[in-house]
């Protein structure tokens, strides 16, 4: 007898996106080796931690060094300090009140998107917006919460919301009932972001039918409008209806870096088999305790240090560094009569593809073309055919580079 496979990763139809781009490129660079390949694809950052952050985690190795200070294993939630400023600086400006055993301390808010799911039965249907971030329907198929791909590219079981240039992205509201719904806004990739009316709309719908939303605010700190709310929890009832993601690779360049954390609210509520209510933070902290460790002292130091007044005057002067780029690819795919969407409260820039071009055409020209990368819009989604993502995450001279070298292409 031979040990079995978790055949729900066989119905992944094709490689992971990024991993896909990482290969192309790749093979591109060893066969054009002189080329100057300018990366406008993953959402990684270019400008460095905050100096304030960087005294601050080497303050806590030195720390970690000495035996009076030395750290071993930490809670599995998040040390109290962090979970208490997050509180503070992030919540309390908005109106929201929490406590410290409502916030968990993670690695990365792909990990929590990924992972929440544990917590949810089976036989949830989950809907998530098309295009998406592909870790919330990869992580779910793996989970066996899906059928199979279909020949329109979506997984059977799984409900689709299509957000496309006719219901200018915005997600309509399933017409069916739903268990768990997946927003991420600001969106990525589309750049998206929803007003206050209309994320209203999602926590009474959610309310209605007993549903729960998981909210990705990653980019939270590229809202620049007054009615986008930056936390869902803005919106009163949301706390029972809602768990928010966070991170810090966004905002404070922890990318390489690695803290984020996950809002799980007491009054959030699921039944089992029978009818019995059980609050999700509990499961989320039994899940937590049993599967993670918990993020590095010094890590979570430098996090603390984010907030500081010289910590969020960095992240400030980064964050409008971004959005400059931002506005610069818009101006510019606008100047040669490219249709744009989004870096306006989000990093990401939606381009249409010009000429009836697939998505993967449009990145073969560029990269072949112009050394420029970025992700085809079919990587997100069905909905993502037809359009292209370039973030704003590089540096000025390069991004005003790849402008110039797009500029140039008879397109």
């Amino acid at each position: 007898m031979s040990v079995k496979i978790n055949e729900n990763y066989l119905l992944l139809k094709s490689n992971y996106i990024f991993a896909e781009i990482n290969r192309r490129v790749e093979k591109f660079q060893k066969e054009n080796p002189d080329a100057q390949v300018i990366k406008m694809g993953i959402g990684d950052v270019t400008r460095p931690l905050p100096k304030a952050v960087v005294d601050a985690f080497e303050s806590a190795v030195l720390e970690m060094g000495q035996v009076e200070s030395f750290m071993g294993y930490g809670p599995e939630q998040g040390y109290s300090f962090l979970r208490e400023e997050i509180i503070e600086k992030d919540y309390k400006k908005l109106g929201v009140e929490l406590s410290t055993d409502e916030i968990f301390i993670s690695d990365a808010a792909k990990c929590d998107t990924a992972n929440i799911q544990e917590i949810f039965g089976l036989e949830n249907i989950i809907a998530v917006t098309d295009p998406v971030y592909p870790v919330y329907v990869d992580s779910n198929v793996m989970a066996g919460r899906s059928g199979p791909m279909q020949d329109n590219g979506q997984y059977k079981g799984i409900v689709y919301l299509p957000c496309t240039a006719e219901n200018n992205f915005i997600p309509e509201l399933p017409e069916t009932p739903v268990d768990l719904i997946y927003l991420c806004l600001p969106n990525n990739p589309t750049g998206t972001a929803l007003t206050r009316e209309e994320l209203t709309k999602w926590i009474d719908y959610a309310k209605e039918n007993n549903s729960i939303i998981l909210f990705d605010a990653a980019y939270e700190a590229y809202v620049t409008e007054e009615d986008i709310p930056r936390s869902i929890y803005e919106i009163e009832g949301a706390k029972e209806v809602a768990i928010e993601f966070r991170s810090f690779s966004k905002n404070a360049g922890f990318t390489g870096t690695r803290c984020a954390f996950t809002v799980v609210p007491k009054d959030i509520t699921a039944v089992d088999s029978e009818g019995k209510t059980h609050d999700l933070n509990s499961l989320w902290n039994r899940r937590q305790t049993t599967k993670f460790n918990g993020v590095s002292y010094p890590v979570q130091v430098a996090a603390k240090a984010v907030y500081s007044p010289e910590g969020q005057k960095e992240i400030k002067e980064s964050i409008e560094y971004y959005l400059k780029n931002a506005g610069i690819i818009r101006e510019s795919m606008e100047k040669i009569g490219i249709k744009v969407y989004g870096g306006m409260n989000s990093p990401y820039i939606w381009v249409k593809t010009p000429e009836n071009m697939d998505s993967w055409e449009f990145f073969d020209l560029l990269l072949n073309k112009a050394n420029i990368v970025g992700t085809p819009g079919v990587g997100f989604g069905p909905s993502g055919e037809g359009y292209f993502r370039l973030t704003a995450f590089n540096t000025l001279e390069n991004t005003i580079e790849a402008m110039n070298r797009i500029s140039k292409l008879s397109i």
